[in-house]
């Protein structure tokens, strides 16, 4: 894999790095154009998803900051928020690094067709009201066992957790749009710190691509934190709608 001889590599790699941490920002899914690019490079399954977290934990921190420089990114849930998601993080990290992907996939599609389909049936189920106060874990089992699931996912493969978050942050949690994207990169970047850690132990990392698809996404995070602070909760739920039918399609495609 000569990165550094192919520019045209080297170029696609930080384009979709742009494109993934933009969309990311918005929705999620971005992952789903990274993992098959490294793919498509010469690497193995096993070493595309660990490479992947370069990217997505330089953009997460890189989100985090932006929406705190807005003043929406809400620190206080976190620590609660974090422990089921960490739990469910080492269990599917260590499942990603000794088993074969296809494990998750049906998993995958359908809680992406079940999110989509809530989106369409009942909008008002991922629309909070303006006087809902946000649950906590602790206060939620159902929210608890989600968050505890979107770890495992985001642990095993990554790709698509951000469709699974906000599901949980907002279908279940009551967050608003713009405040679950937040709180999702957030988790996104926690949970990646220990699953790249489980990664780079089982030598599934390869940095040199990493790091160049993680240079494009500090672009792109920068053009979807502005974006998604600039258009109206409505304009952000069809983009979600999309972005989610999009990677049902692509998977079912795939499939």
């Amino acid at each position: 894999m000569e990165y550094l001889s192919d520019p045209w590599l080297a170029a696609a790699l930080l384009g979709a790095g742009v494109l993934a941490g933009f969309i990311n920002t918005l929705a999620g899914g971005g992952g789903l154009l990274i993992l098959p690019l490294l793919m498509l490079s010469g690497m193995s399954a096993a070493l595309a998803n660990g490479t992947m977290r370069v990217g997505v934990l330089i953009q997460s921190i890189e989100a985090v900051r932006q929406f705190n420089k807005r003043g929406t990114m809400p620190f206080a849930p976190l620590p609660a928020i974090l422990v089921p998601c960490l739990l469910g993080t080492l269990v599917g990290a260590l499942a990603a690094a000794y088993l074969p992907e296809a494990i998750l996939k049906p998993v995958l599609l359908t809680t992406l067709v079940v999110v989509a389909l809530i989106m369409v049936l009942k909008p008002n189920q991922m629309t909070p009201g303006p006087e809902e106060v946000p649950l906590q874990p602790n206060d939620s089992l159902p929210a608890w066992i989600g968050l505890f699931f979107s770890g495992v996912y985001g642990g095993f493969v990554q790709a698509g957790v951000g469709f699974v978050l906000i599901a949980v942050l907002v279908g279940q949690m009551r967050y608003d749009l713009l405040r679950g994207n937040a709180l999702k990169l957030a988790i996104t970047g926690s949970f990646t710190v220990l699953a790249l850690g489980i990664f780079v132990w089982r030598d599934q990392v390869a940095w040199l691509p990493g790091l160049l698809v993680a240079a494009g996404t500090l672009v792109g995070v920068r053009l979807g934190v502005g974006f998604a602070h600039r258009v109206s909760p409505k304009v952000l739920k069809r983009i979600l709608l999309v972005m989610v039918l999009a990677v049902c399609l692509a998977a079912a495609i795939k499939g």
